[in-house]
Order: structure tokens, then sequence, then C-alpha cells
């Protein structure tokens, strides 16, 4: 015993951290600002705020409760907005499902986490009718004619501003009993096998909200575009603060290049959040068709490396690109490039260079290191010596759901293994170069296929690269490249390989190149098993 351990913990100074206090702290102090624009619909927070408690209220009315799942299948509006605060205010459990899957996934998803209820918007509705179909005891199912949509037949019993209005604005939220009560399931985007459920808890998103304002430097009155998918990783854990600091969230359903710049200039938005593909179709934009902004723009980008290419062309609009690393089971983004006041004085293409490192941990995150798998000794810092990027913290996943053989697997040794290959540089910066199982090993030597996506990248008829290894009956595996260029240009197989061959050592030069489209999930990651599948059919 010791003279402090005679203090007991007590309600006055102690709390189970949750990200719903965030919505009580825009209602008291920023009512009146717009919480929220979606098409042509713009609420306060004092509305927001009322139409979450409608919504926990009907839910709890229906009999969800602590220990239920809620499942929600819609692109970015107000229902998939709401339901990150009304779901958890019931003790429930929010399921947010990728709307690009299909029919057998996302019934495996409803019965794997026992959804009681499915909110889905009409859009998706067929998708749904498949996936419920197969289902030995489905969900209440409540539809979402967003108005901003395309429509779409109704599934359900309920329309959603028909359950809000059973719903009682002054419900009283069921607030966490533990800040280890899980709040968000989440599913993984594998290539194999079934996807893993990843279960976050209050605490883990209340943790992983200050960590990510601190990163993206937020202050004053931020505007943001919301183009990320809200279904991938919770918004990236950026929901739930950006209400604490009462900022106004413009969600974009379908994005396109120059709707996200109208936004930008029409709404003074300060933030965009997106992945590396939005950053393309920004890019794309003919110069006569950007409107002029009048104020700088940062945009924060995730789910794949961006390219120097990317960072130039936003640069050069009054867009700082920047860029955050992590995966679904560290909430999206846990690793931050923020940028450095020594940037601002070299050239442009110098700059780039450095910008498409990772970066460093999050503050928040106990530890992010670069090491040997088997061992864990963190490799030198070099800049050079492959090792696995492990994290180990507040903001890492609980678990898998009703899957405690991958929860061993992936938290072996004391750290979450990401399964991503990085060097590690002197400054401390994290510079992915490749998924453990996308390295191409060609003669003995290991080759990175984003070193070779960069490369490619800097063509200036080139949007997108997408780099595979191909099987090769001399060295094993060699490099095969799928390109996307510009619209109204030409490029060709031998002058893209003389490009490389002036960027490249000779042994990383593609053997082969593909022109045309290249298959992307939701969130803007390569589907690479795909393209090894048509690398091999070129190649035979």
């Amino acid at each position: 015993m010791s003279i402090y351990d005679d203090l007991p913990l007590d309600r006055v100074c102690h709390a189970p951290l949750t990200p719903l206090r965030f919505l009580d702290r825009a209602e008291q102090y920023f009512a009146d600002r717009t919480s929220v624009v979606s098409g042509e619909i713009a609420l306060t927070w004092r509305e927001t705020a009322a139409r979450c408690r409608r919504l926990a209220s009907a839910l709890a009315r229906r009999g969800v409760g602590p220990g239920d799942t809620v499942s929600v299948l819609a692109p970015n509006g107000l229902a998939i907005y709401e339901a990150h605060f009304g779901v958890p205010m019931t003790g429930a459990v929010l399921n947010a499902v990728n709307t690009r899957l299909e029919p057998e996934t996302v019934a495996y998803i409803l019965a794997h986490c026992e959804a009681k209820v499915l909110l889905v918007d009409t859009e998706f509705s067929e998708l749904a009718r498949q996936a419920l179909a197969t289902l030995a005891h489905p969900p209440l199912v409540v539809d979402i004619a967003d108005p901003g949509g395309p429509g779409g037949a109704r599934i359900g019993s309920i329309e959603y501003e028909d359950l809000l209005a059973e719903g009682d604005p002054a419900f009283r939220s069921a607030q966490p009993s533990s800040e280890l009560q899980p709040i968000t399931l989440g599913y993984t985007s594998g290539t194999t096998g079934k996807p893993k459920g990843v279960v976050y808890d209050h605490r883990n998103a209340f943790v992983e909200s200050l960590g990510n304002m601190l990163a993206l430097g937020v202050s004053g009155r931020p505007r943001l575009v919301w183009v990320v998918p809200i279904f991938h990783a919770n918004g990236w854990c950026y929901l739930w603060p950006m209400a604490g600091v009462g900022a106004t969230n413009i969600l974009v359903r379908k994005p396109s290049g120059g709707a996200i710049l109208g936004l930008i200039a029409r709404h003074g938005a300060t933030h965009v959040f997106g992945a590396p593909v939005i950053a393309q179709m920004i890019a794309q934009v003919p110069a006569a068709e950007r409107p002029v902004l009048s104020h700088k723009v940062r945009m924060l980008t995730a789910g794949a490396p961006p390219t120097a290419a990317q960072f130039l062309a936003l640069e050069q609009m009054g867009i700082d690109l920047d860029q955050g690393y992590g995966l679904s089971e560290v909430w999206g983004p846990a690793i931050f490039r923020e940028p450095q006041e020594e940037w601002a004085a070299m050239a442009p293409a110098e700059r780039a260079a450095l910008k498409v490192r990772q970066g460093i941990p999050n503050l928040v995150l106990d530890s992010a290191i670069v090491a040997d798998p088997l061992t864990l000794e963190p490799v030198p810092r070099d800049g050079a010596t492959l090792g696995e990027v492990m994290f180990r913290g507040n903001v890492v996943m609980r678990g898998y759901l009703k899957n405690p053989e991958a929860t061993r697997e992936a938290f072996a040794g004391g750290y979450f293994h990401s399964g991503d290959l990085a060097v590690w540089h002197p400054d401390g910066a994290i510079e992915l170069k490749d998924r453990s199982k996308d390295i191409i090993i060609s003669g003995g030597e290991n080759i990175s296929s984003i070193e070779i996506e960069n490369a490619i990248c800097a063509h200036p008829h080139v949007l997108s690269a997408a780099v595979v290894g191909v099987p090769s009956a001399r060295w094993g595996e060699s490099p095969f490249a799928f390109v996307e260029i510009r619209d109204g240009v030409a490029l060709d197989a031998a002058e893209l390989e003389a490009h490389c061959r002036a960027r490249l050592a000779s042994f990383k030069v593609p053997c082969g190149f593909a022109f045309g489209p290249i298959p992307k999930t939701a969130t803007g990651k390569v589907q690479k098993f795909l393209l090894r599948q048509q690398a091999r059919e070129n190649a035979a």
C-alpha cells in the first residue's frame, strides 16, 4: 500500500472514454452551425443530434441494445453518418458494409455478425435482396430512400425517415458501462478466404479520434469534403471527432473530379478525404474547368500509396496532399506523413519524393516498428533494409470476431503484424515497399512493385500503374505492368519501356505492359490478385 492507494475512482473524475461525447459537445456549443450537407439537404448540429437520438430511440423500441449488431449498406449520406452516433447510443455495435461487395460476401457478413437490423440504400436493394434471400434468420430491413440517389426498389418493412419519426428526440443515450464495450465491426477486404470481422471498442475510437485530429493539425472551423466512403474504417475514424469541433461535413455520394472541386469552392472547404484515385480524378480536371481556389486546402489520402506525380499535380492547384497509412485493423491511417518546414525551400520533385514516404506514427500509437517478422528485431534505420510494419497500442483492434486463432496469429509476439514490407529511414519515416505477398523476387533480388509504379507514373501520359510478378523461366519472377493512360494521348510499350530504363535498374524494368482500366476496390486498393491472373494469361 502507498499513500495514493486510498483514492478510489469516482465518477466525478473518471468516465468511460467514448466518441459519443463529441456529438454532445457539437450540440451544446455549435448548435446553429451547419453540421452535414448531403446533396440539397443541409442540417445544423441541433438537428443532427436530434435525428441521431430519434434513430437510437426507434431502434431501442424495436429491441436493439447492447450486444446486438446493426448493419448499414449505403454510400455517403445522412443515414450512414447518423448511424455512427445513433447505433452506439443504444449500446449496439455498428457494422458498415462495403457497397461494392458481391451478394455472397454480404450474406456471409450479415450472418456472421448476426445482424439484427439492416439499413439499406435503395440503390443497393437488389444486392441486399440477393444476400438476404440466403439467410436463415434475416434482419429487420430499413430502406434508405436518399433523394440524392438514383432510386431503386424498396425491400424493407419501413423507410429510414419513417423510422426516425417513431423515435424520441429527447432519448437518453445509453453511455457505455465500460470503455471496452464494442462500438463498431468492420470486415477486411481480403482477396482469399472469408473476410475477417474487425472489432473496435469505445476506447479505441476515442483515442484514435484525438490522435487523428492532432496528426492533421485540425483547428479553427473545418469544412471537409467526404469523398472516402464512410464505410471504410468508419471514415478513417474522423467522423466522430469532427463533430466535436463543430465541423461542417459535406458528404459526396458519387465523386467526380469536377464535382469535388466545385464543392471545395462553393463551401470554402478546408479539407478533403479520399483515396489516391480521387487525387487522380481531381488532377485530371482540365485547367479551364477548374475553379480558382482562394484558400489552401489540405487533402488526406490513404488506402494505397500515392505517387509523386499526384503530389505534384495537386500542389499546383493549391491542394496540399498528405497521406496516412494503416489497415482496417488500426482504423485506417495510423502513420502520417506530416509536412515539414524545410520542405518549402525544396524543388517540387524533391519535395514529392519525400512525401511519398508513409511517415511516422500517430501520437497516440504506442509503437510502430519495421522489424524482422520472425525475430521481431527492428531493422536498421538505413532506408534500405526490408522489414514488416508492426503496430502496438490503443488504436489496434480488439481482435477478429469469432476467430481467436486469427487474432492470436495477427498479435504474435506482442505486435499486430500488418503484412506490409517497408524500409525505415534515419529520420524515423517508414516507407512502404510492398505487401509481403506482392514483393517480386527476380533472380534472387527483391523488387518493390511500388518503386516501379512510381517510375511509370512519372511519365506525363500515365494516369496510374500497377505492377505484379509473373513466372519467368530464367529469373523465377519478372515484373509485369498494367497501365492506365490519359484520354486523348497515345503511348505504346516501347516508349514506356525506354522511359523505365532511364529510371530503373535493368532487372526492375517490366517484361511487358498491358494498357487499360485497373481494377480497384471501393477504397482505391488495386486488386492485384486479378492482375496476376491477367498477367499469366498474357504471358501464356
